[in-house]
């Protein structure tokens, strides 16, 4: 293949344009805000689930307190419906006298119990309520550092595919001015070798491998026209020969 030495400049400027592409994309993807929002989000989630259960033993205590509630309600409807009865004197048989009494002890007795259940439902559940407020704090706390590293991220977002948009555009004009065949051959060798598709001769030394020429390589780049178009014999990247060369 044949191209002006010109022209195979030009493909390093494309070659170094699409190096700082595939560097945007890596810096982009690395951005350190990708692993804090990912840790940030676990914690978040796993207080949300916290909170939820929190939330539901709280609900859970509430229906329970407010049984308990009308439980011992009842418990002294009835107690004041048999006092009402003993001190109304309808009641006249010694036998039933006692059994009134009897019960309206025990009714005394029952709604003693079941105000204490009252009492430890509450306990339970101002527990609970305190645990979801604090809960509650914690996940918007964890919200808000979400939301600041993502405000983070999404401003480097934009700085980075400003500039990707920029070099994206500048390429497209260099490579226009880059011969088809030539350009064709380029980006098949940069999908094979890494990016990479062309690479400068720097005194004896390719730029792509890195691996210093043997003598009869550079005998026979040497002895090539300038238009010809080289290749590096040990990664076969386009070789693009500069005054830098060492021929």
């Amino acid at each position: 293949m044949n191209a002006a030495p010109a022209d195979q400049i030009r493909l390093l400027d494309v070659q170094a344009l699409d190096v700082r592409l595939q560097q945007l994309a890596h810096k982009r993807k690395s951005l350190p805000e990708h692993s804090e929002i990912e840790s940030l989000t676990k914690d978040h989630t796993q207080l949300r689930d916290l909170l939820v259960a929190a939330q539901t033993e709280e609900s859970d205590c509430a229906r329970e307190q407010t049984k308990a509630e009308q439980d011992v309600d009842q418990v002294r409807q009835r107690a004041v419906r048999d006092q009402q009865r003993l001190d109304s004197g309808a009641v006249t048989s010694p036998k039933d006298l006692e059994n009134l009494q009897h019960e309206i002890a025990s009714l005394a007795k029952r709604q003693g119990d079941l105000e204490d259940v009252v009492l430890e439902v509450m306990e339970r559940r101002e527990s609970a309520q305190e645990r979801v407020a604090e809960l509650t704090e914690r996940v918007g706390a964890v919200q808000g550092k979400v939301d600041d590293a993502t405000a983070r991220r999404d401003a480097s977002y934009e700085e980075i595919d400003g500039e990707a948009a920029t070099v994206t555009k500048e390429r497209e004009v260099v490579a226009g001015a880059v011969p088809a065949d030539l350009l064709k051959l380029y980006e098949k060798l940069r999908e094979q070798q890494g990016g990479i598709g062309a690479a400068k001769l720097y005194q004896r030394t390719c730029q792509g491998c890195r691996q210093e020429l043997s003598i009869t390589d550079i005998n026979e780049i040497r002895s090539a026209a300038p238009d010809t178009v080289v290749r590096c014999e040990n990664c076969r990247r386009i070789l693009v020969r500069t005054s830098e060369s060492g021929l």
